[in-house]
C-alpha cells in the first residue's frame, strides 16, 4: 500500500494500524494525517510509546497522555482517580483522533488500560476507546515491549486491539534503503528465511575496527559500550570543550519526560574534530536525525559549532526545541543543540534514525529483534560494517512473523475494498462524515461552476469497467490508465480481471499493456506459483522475497494460460 492509500484510508475514521519495513515511511505518513487533521479545524492527540519516540513526532507518551504513568495494572479505584484529574479529563474528552507511534513496545497491558480509561472518563462504556479513531503506527518486528518482569505481551494480543477492529495499513514503499542487495537481506530476516546465503552476504562487511574510519558511529547492544568509547574518544582531542547546557520550561514532569527522549544530552560538550550525529530534523539547514558531521570549528559570537557533514556540506548548528503540544498549546519544551557524540550509540537509542554509515557490534545481541533495527538503521550494504555478530542476532519472534503475514494479506484486502468505495463515491462521503462529527469543517458539498452557480450538464454514465477498456483498446498501459483516471494500478488490475473474466478482453491485450519488467519476469512469477496450491498471493510475495508488487503478482496470476493455471488450482 502506497502513502497516499493509507492517507485516504485514515481520512474516513476508521481505526488503523499503520506499519511497514524500516523506512517505509510511516512517520512521514502520519503528519501528513495531522497536518490533514488540522487543517480542517482537528487538533489529534499525538501520542508514542516511550519518550523518545514521542520527541520525534512532538508528542508526549500514551502513559502521561491517559494519566497511568508507570502503572501495570489498574483497579476500579484507579481509573476513578485518573478520571477525576481535571487535566486528564479534558485532554481525553476533547480529542477525537488519538495516534500511538511505535506501538511494538507498547505492551497488551497498557494498550487495554488506556481503553479502560478512554471509555470510562468519555462516559461510553461499550465503544473501544470511548469512540475516538485510533491510529496506531510500529512495526512488530523491531524492540519488542519493556515490563518490570519481562512478561509483556504484544499490543495486537489484547483484548483492546480487537476490539478496535483495525484496519491495516501496510506501507510497501521503500525511501531509506535503495540497495536491492542489501534489501534482500533485511526481507530474509523478517521473513524467517535467512539462510547462510545471508549470514555470508552480512558477513562481506565484517571488520576487526581498526582500519576503519574513526567518524563512522558504532552501534553496540549495551549502554556501558557507548558511554566508555564517546567519552574515550572525546578525551584524545586536544583543546577545551565547549559545554553547551540544555534550557526548559514548563509542566516539570513533561520537561522531565522531554529529557528522557531527547537524543541530545543534557549536558553537551564538543571539541574540533568530534564525531557528532544529527538528533532532530531541521530542514532549513539540512541536518537530520541521524545525519552523521565532524566539528570543525565554533561560530564567533554565538559559539554554535560549525560542522561538516560526510557528503561535504558546511553547516552551523544552532540550538532548535523539543516540545510536547496539546490543544494547539506548547505544554513544556527543551532547548539544545541537535547534535550528540556519534562514535558510539546504542541500538535501543538508533531506534527511527537514517544513517549514511554504521559499524555494528551484535555479538551481545539479547532480544528478539534487535539485530534487525540495527542493521535496517543503515541505507546501504557499502555503508555497513559488522564488528561482532551471533546466530542470535537475526532473531525474531516467532509469533511477530505470523502475524506480519497476515496483516499484508488484511492491508491488500483494505485497499481493494476502499478502492472500491473510492470508484462509488462514498470514501468522500465518509470523509466529511468524520470531519464533521469530530468538530472540524470540510469544503462544502457542491462546488460552483467555473462561469457561476448554473449546474454543468452530465455526460452519459458509462460504467468504469467501459472506460478501462476503451483505454486498453487505444494501446495505453496500466500504468498510464491508472494515472489518467487517477485510480490506483490495483483498481485498474481488477477491471482488466473483470474484464477478463467476462470475456470481454484478450489475454493478450493486457499483456501488451505491463510494464517490460513484469513481463520478462513472468515465467519465474508463474513458475513461484506452482510450488504453492493456493490462490493467496502474500505467500508468493514471501517465497519472492518482496521483489515484486502485489499489483505485480496479481497480473502474473491473471496472465497464465489456462494449462499452467488449472495446474496451479
Amino acid at each position: 500500500m502506497t502513502q497516499s492509500e493509507a492517507l485516504r484510508i485514515l481520512a474516513t475514521g476508521v481505526n488503523v494500524f499503520l506499519t511497514g519495513e524500516p523506512g517505509s515511511g510511516k512517520t512521514h505518513t502520519v503528519n501528513a494525517y495531522v497536518q490533514w487533521l488540522r487543517e480542517r479545524g482537528i487538533e489529534p492527540a499525538v501520542t508514542a510509546s516511550t519518550g523518545i519516540a514521542a520527541t520525534h513526532i512532538q508528542g508526549m507518551t500514551i502513559h502521561s497522555w491517559s494519566g497511568i504513568g508507570v502503572k501495570e495494572f489498574l483497579s476500579d479505584a484507579d481509573i476513578d482517580a485518573i478520571a477525576s484529574k481535571e487535566h486528564v479529563v479534558r485532554r481525553i474528552q476533547r480529542t477525537s483522533v488519538l495516534i500511538i507511534d511505535e506501538v511494538s513496545m507498547l505492551s497488551g497491558a497498557v494498550l487495554t488500560m488506556v481503553d479502560a480509561v478512554c471509555r470510562e472518563v468519555r462516559h461510553r462504556p461499550d465503544d473501544a476507546f470511548g469512540g475516538m479513531q485510533v491510529v496506531l503506527v510500529g512495526d512488530f518486528f523491531q524492540l519488542p515491549p519493556i515490563s518490570r518482569n519481562n512478561s509483556a505481551s504484544f499490543a495486537f494480543e489484547s483484548p483492546a486491539w480487537k476490539e478496535l477492529k483495525l484496519v491495516a495499513c501496510y506501507l510497501t514503499e521503500q525511501h531509506r534503503q535503495e540497495d536491492k542487495k542489501f534489501l534482500n537481506v533485511l526481507g530474509a530476516i523478517r521473513s524467517r528465511e535467512w539462510d547462510q546465503g545471508t549470514v555470508s552476504t552480512i558477513m562481506t562487511r565484517e571488520t576487526d575496527g581498526y582500519e576503519l574510519d574513526e567518524d563512522i558511529p558504532r552501534l553496540y547492544t549495551h549502554n556501558a559500550d557507548v558511554d566508555r568509547i564517546n567519552e574515550e574518544k572525546l578525551s584524545t582531542l586536544e583543546g577545551t570543550g565547549k559545554v553547551y547546557r540544555m534550557s526548559a520550561e514548563g509542566a516539570p514532569p513533561l520537561i522531565e519526560a522531554l529529557k528522557r527522549g531527547c537524543l541530545s544530552p543534557e549536558t553537551l560538550t564538543l571539541k574540533e574534530g568530534a564525531v557528532v550525529m544529527g538528533t532532530k530534523n531541521n530542514p532549513a539547514n539540512g541536518m537530520t536525525n541521524g545525519t552523521l558531521a565532524t566539528v570543525t570549528g565554533f561560530e564567533k559570537g554565538s559559539n554554535f559549532p560549525i560542522v561538516e557533514t560526510f557528503d561535504g556540506r558546511t553547516l552551523t548548528i544552532s540550538e532548535l526545541e523539543w516540545a510536547v503540544e496539546e490543544g494547539g498549546r506548547v505544554r513544556a519544551k527543551i532547548r539544545q543543540i541537535p547534535l550528540r557524540l556519534a562514535w558510539a550509540i546504542t541500538v535501543h537509542k538508533s531506534q527511527g534514525m537514517s544513517m549514511d554509515a554504521a559499524a555494528i557490534d551484535l555479538s551481545r545481541a539479547f532480544e528478539y529483534g534487535q539485530g534487525y533495527v540495527a542493521l535496517s538503521r543503515v541505507r546501504s550494504l557499502a555503508g555497513l560494517h559488522i564488528l561482532g555478530w551471533s546466530e542470535g542476532a537475526f532473531q525474531v519472534h516467532p509469533e511477530v512473523g505470523r502475524k506480519d503475514d497476515e496483516f499484508r494479506s488484511l492491508s491488500e484486502e483494505a485497499r481493494i475494498a476502499f478502492d472500491q468505495l473510492e470508484e462509488a463515491g462514498e470514501r468522500e462521503a465518509l470523509a466529511r462524515s468524520f470531519v464533521r462529527f469530530s468538530g472540524g469543517t470540510y469544503e462544502p458539498e457542491f462546488k460552483k461552476a467555473a462561469e457561476g452557480t448554473v449546474s454543468l450538464p452530465k455526460a452519459a454514465k458509462r460504467s468504469t469497467y467501459d472506460i478501462t477498456l476503451e483505454l486498453l483498446k487505444e494501446g495505453k498501459s496500466l500504468d498510464e490508465i491508472a494515472k489518467e483516471r487517477n485510480l490506483t494500478l490495483g483498481t485498474i488490475c481488477g477491471h482488466a480481471e473483470k474484464l477478463l473474466t467476462a470475456k470481454r478482453i484478450e489475454r493478450d491485450l493486457i499483456q501488451t499493456a505491463i510494464s517490460d519488467r513484469l513481463n520478462a519476469s513472468l515465467p519465474k512469477i508463474q513458475t513461484a506459483f506452482k510450488k504453492f496450491p493456493s490462490k493467496e498471493l502474500t505467500p508468493i510475495f514471501a517465497h519472492l522475497k518482496g521483489a515484486y508488487t502485489f499489483d505485480e503478482l496479481k497480473l502474473a496470476r491473471l496472465l497464465m494460460d489456462e494449462e499452467v493455471a488449472q495446474e496451479v488450482w
